[in-house]
């Protein structure tokens, strides 16, 4: 059983249409200008450019329904946009997908597209925790799936950005002391990558919004769900500012 809707087709989209638009081009001299100075470089609006505000990214977000708009996720990513006007946010987040589809998700999406993304963010997990019995994942299979996604991302140029397993020990229908442990593990090893050069960041999800009890979401996260796992408004703006913080804070304004 999974407590997320999943979605059987692969889609490739930013949260918001309006807002993943990448920004016109900048305007062009009149044809009577001087021309002691050369023109802007072309280059300028290139996804990873700096321009005189910061550096133009271009995201791919991987994830579950804790990224997919549709299953009321991906707040953490508005929280980017909104920080970064000029941000080009593509939202692959599948409501219900274990680490396992959505690396085969990320190789048939990002990884054969021909555009270029400055960055890979990777937050998923906890369906594959809860799924040990009826899918056999274990914290080495969730592992090498994140593996080959950020290994091939970083060969591709992008940096990659990891978020850790969100508390999720109020989902108590699935929750138990096994899986405790396991999620303790796949998070302690997401932690351990950026010291051996898999990933640029790590932003800790699992401490950033729990309060007690590192297994539970506080409770002014739960609203407006009740479920222990998915986290409302108040816990994707900190998640989105941690981001921020992490990774994108020179972004162009």
């Amino acid at each position: 059983m999974s407590c997320h809707a999943a979605h059987d087709q692969p889609t490739s989209r930013s949260p918001e249409p309006a807002r993943s638009a990448a920004p016109s081009a900048l305007p062009t001299a009149p044809s009577d200008a001087p021309s002691a100075e050369p023109p802007a470089a072309s280059t300028a609006r290139t996804a990873g450019a700096t321009t005189n505000t910061g550096h133009r990214y271009v995201i791919a977000a991987v994830g579950d329904s804790l990224t997919d708009p549709r299953s009321h996720g991906g707040g953490y990513l508005d929280y980017i946009k909104q920080r970064c006007p000029n941000v080009e946010i593509d939202n692959f987040g599948r409501g219900g997908t274990m680490v396992n589809q959505m690396r085969r998700h990320f190789d048939e999406e990002v990884a054969a597209s021909p555009k270029k993304y400055t960055h890979l963010i990777v937050f998923g997990g906890v369906n594959d925790l809860y799924s040990d019995l009826t899918a056999l994942r274990t914290p080495a299979k969730i592992e090498a799936d994140l593996s080959s996604m950020y290994s091939t991302a970083k060969a591709r140029g992008m940096k990659v950005v990891a978020i850790t397993v969100a508390p999720w020990g109020g989902f108590k229908r699935y929750f138990n002391p096994s899986r405790a442990e396991a999620t303790r593990a796949v998070n302690a090893w997401l932690r351990e990558q950026p010291a051996q050069g898999k990933v640029d960041q790590v932003v800790d999800a699992y401490r950033l919004l729990s309060c007690g009890d590192p297994d539970v979401l506080c409770d002014r996260f739960f609203k407006p769900f009740k479920d222990g796992i998915h986290f409302g408004p108040d816990g994707h703006r900190l998640l989105g500012e941690a981001l921020y913080r992490a990774a994108f804070s020179d972004c162009a304004r």
